[in-house]
């Protein structure tokens, strides 16, 4: 029976390293050299996973091994059954994650690729509100902020891809001591306004994570890299 332990920012850090390899098994000639890059991919992929099983660490340094195109590909392929979609979601839960949107307009949910989502994010041009949601450990969490377009191309804090970003602020619910009762504080950053090709490049989600927190309140379940 397989058991999913690779989560999609998990399998787009692995592609990332599997191109460095394949990249360097076609442009270098020393031996030495590309040795190297094939031992650094490897550790880069297995720090990644510090508590993984002995039979993941043996599939994950197959890295190391891989020599022609057919090869990479094949290795991509065989990792895509260890994947962890993203939890299957309703409409209605999502819903109840924004009690305060009572017109809010939820994503098609039929056509979302769950293997392939690392967050759920979309953007509502009428309110000019951007809203994400994410499994932080057992429960779904949702936050929302008003959003504002970038004139021009930035990096995105959440996956470094270069593009159309805007940014995203949204009130934090933590509070400090002593605070007056309209004491308020909006924390932002820059995010790609197609979440669909920032989940595709995302590798990484402590900075995801750190904003939902600061934003929540709530202590995030650490899911690795």
């Amino acid at each position: 029976m397989v058991e999913p332990f690779i989560r999609n920012h998990h399998y787009n850090f692995i592609k990332n390293q599997a191109d460095i390899v394949q990249k360097a098994t076609v442009s270098v000639s020393d031996p030495k050299v590309l040795e190297a890059v094939r031992y650094s991919a490897e550790s880069k992929v297995l720090n990644a996973f510090p508590h993984g099983t002995e039979s993941q660490k043996q599939l994950l340094k197959k890295i190391a091994l891989l020599k022609e195109a057919e090869d990479f590909k094949q290795y991509l392929s065989s990792l895509l059954p260890y994947v962890v979609p993203f939890p299957q979601v309703t409409e209605k839960q999502i819903k109840k994650l924004f009690p305060k949107n009572k017109k809010l307009k939820v994503p098609d949910l039929l056509t979302l690729d769950y293997q392939s989502v690392t967050y759920l994010g979309w953007m509502d041009i009428a309110t000019s509100k951007l809203f994400i949601v994410y499994p932080a450990g057992e429960e779904i969490v949702g936050i929302e902020g008003k959003f504002t377009i970038a004139n021009r191309k930035n990096t995105c804090s959440l996956c470094h891809g270069h593009g159309e970003v805007a940014l995203f602020s949204a009130v934090t619910k933590t509070r400090i001591a002593h605070a007056s009762p309209d004491y308020y504080k909006a924390i932002g950053n820059y995010i790609c306004t197609d979440s669909a090709a920032c989940n595709k490049r995302i590798t990484d989600v402590a900075v995801l994570e750190r904003f939902i927190h600061d934003v929540t309140g709530r202590a995030i379940t650490k899911h690795g890299t």
